[in-house]
């Protein structure tokens, strides 16, 4: 069922070592590895963010998404306040966990342990972008793409922000997969009505 006045104005997907822009490959790189080709995706749609290279890679992946999304649809528009991010995985941050328990045996690593906790990457997004808006980090088996949409839907519809940035954002050893909608009150960009069918189609 669509939701008056909610539009899904732009998509990224990042799964396999490429990117895609509203279903539109915008950037491959098949042969290197995940910190490669991260740094790829950086190098073409920013590499001008220094605190990037201190991420981890969950926060990486979750940052270069969000980058690809809001390419041609600015957000200035919105105060702070105004842009909520809701996003959900199903490792947490475990990749990273493991990596800092490897570390407590000599000397703790301060550096990864900033990134024990997944909503980590939503203060990544958050601060590079300057949102301010209601935010929250799910962890569930799959992408329950109804749930995390329909959330930010209703995010939209009592008026709490007027765009989301919401979808999954799953990193696990060399697996990764990002999928991230925008969604907001006002049409732009692709300007589909949202519903949750829609959504899932897009997700395909």
């Amino acid at each position: 069922m669509e939701k008056q006045g909610i539009y899904i104005n732009a998509t990224c997907k990042i799964r396999r070592h490429t990117a895609e822009k509203n279903g539109q490959p915008v950037y491959e790189a098949p042969h290197t590895d995940l910190p490669d080709f991260l740094r790829g995706l950086y190098d073409r749609f920013n590499g001008q963010y220094p605190k990037f290279h201190k991420m981890d890679l969950l926060s990486k992946l979750g940052w270069a998404a969000t980058e690809i999304l809001l390419q041609d649809v600015p957000m200035d528009q919105y105060a702070p306040e105004d842009t909520g991010v809701i996003l959900a995985n199903a490792s947490s941050s475990l990749d990273t966990d493991e990596k800092y328990f490897d570390t407590v045996h000599e000397i703790a690593s301060p550096a990864l342990f900033v990134y024990t906790l997944p909503n980590i990457v939503i203060g990544e997004i958050s601060i590079r972008h300057k949102f301010k808006g209601e935010n929250a980090f799910f962890v569930s088996e799959k992408f329950d793409i109804p749930f995390i949409t329909g959330y930010a839907a209703q995010l939209l519809e009592s008026g709490a922000v007027e765009a989301v940035v919401c979808g999954w954002v799953e990193q696990y050893h060399a697996g990764h997969e990002a999928a991230f909608y925008l969604l907001e009150t006002t049409p732009r960009g692709l300007a589909l009505p949202y519903s949750a069918e829609t959504a899932e189609k897009l997700y395909r």
